[in-house]
């Protein structure tokens, strides 16, 4: 994974245009707020035969998304509220505030309009705790169809998601409890779509000739370059501009970036390595490459400690001065020297 490129970025303006949660966007600030890369395959190497691409705009209240999927064939079966949305060709945002990989948002939206929203503590492979009972309160979404729903005897153009989410939620999982003016946050996008076949005239996921269902395609704003979406190191760089839509066209992303990537590249080598030993021993440092390595035209060299409470990978960044460093759980974190 080591050389992978740094994730996408997109520059939100703020609107003062009322925005109708109607799965439309038909406001004028929708109009002028710039359309994301269309999606890839999630690995980041395969173009999907259907467009996804998403908007994004904000005000001093809440949060909006905007998404529009091609689809031939718009269907969906799951009606009650915290189901498996992803069971059904579905939208799916996810929101890291504060970039440390912890304690983080994930919403599905399904062509009902049906949503599952939950609260995760760590990624699953550190052992997470999943909030699936928490809801967004104030959450407002609806879904537009191009087409005829669960119809299979037309073709249909796609269908739409508008989604507004409150401030005073998403901020609960930021520490400066401040909405991030001039700042960017970690969100990526995620796209399930699912092949098909018609059983007395309904849609239902296709299966093998062994009776089991075929893998979902998921497709993503950002290259997750595997197939997990809990990766929140690759997920894009959204930075929140007071101006309105349109007017900046963008941003900065810090040098350190270039860093945190390579070390969360190096604390999963690691993880996996010690996977299933009885602790950490010294002699497993060679688990992990500690040697010189250039990024972004300057020379780091990471650090591994090993202490009583796990162990720790760090690094002093050459461009801040700051000290980058990755606890055993896997949340990141920074101590500013200056």
């Amino acid at each position: 994974m080591v050389g992978q490129p740094l994730p996408l970025k997109y520059l939100v303006g703020k609107t003062r245009d009322l925005i109708q949660v109607d799965g439309k966007a038909t406001e004028p600030a929708w109009s002028r707020a710039p359309w994301s890369e269309n999606f890839i395959d999630i690995e980041g190497e395969i173009q999907p035969p259907y467009r996804t691409r998403v908007k994004m705009l904000w005000d001093t209240t809440l949060l909006y998304f905007f998404a529009e999927l091609e689809e031939p064939h718009v269907w969906a079966s799951l009606k009650q509220r915290d189901t498996i949305i992803f069971h059904n060709n579905d939208f799916e945002v996810f929101i890291d505030p504060d970039g440390d990989t912890h304690n983080y948002f994930e919403l599905e939206v399904n062509a009902f309009n049906t949503v599952w929203d939950l609260f995760l503590t760590r990624p699953y492979r550190n052992g997470t705790n999943v909030l699936d009972a928490w809801d967004i309160p104030g959450l407002q979404t609806a879904v537009d169809i191009q087409g005829t729903l669960n119809d299979p005897r037309d073709r249909d153009s796609g269908w739409s998601v508008e989604i507004a989410i409150p401030w005073e939620v998403l901020l609960e999982g930021n520490a400066s409890k401040r909405i991030p003016v001039n700042q960017y946050w970690r969100i990526n996008f995620s796209r399930v779509n699912w092949d098909f076949d018609l059983v007395a005239g309904k849609y239902i996921r296709k299966k093998d000739a062994l009776g089991k269902y075929l893998p979902e395609y998921n497709w993503v704003w950002s290259p997750q370059w595997t197939i997990n979406m809990h990766k929140p190191e690759y997920w894009g760089y959204v930075f929140f501009s007071p101006n309105p839509p349109g007017m900046d066209t963008t941003f900065t992303i810090a040098e350190d970036e270039s860093l945190k990537l390579y070390l969360f590249q190096l604390h999963e080598n690691l993880r996996i390595g010690t996977k299933g030993r009885n602790g950490l021993k010294e002699g497993a440092k060679v688990l992990v490459n500690t040697e010189e390595k250039e990024i972004a035209g300057k020379t780091i060299t990471p650090q591994l400690d090993i202490h009583s409470f796990g162990w720790t990978l760090w690094v002093k960044s050459p461009f801040t001065g700051s000290i980058l460093y990755i606890e055993e759980t896997g949340k990141f974190g920074c101590v500013d020297q200056n």
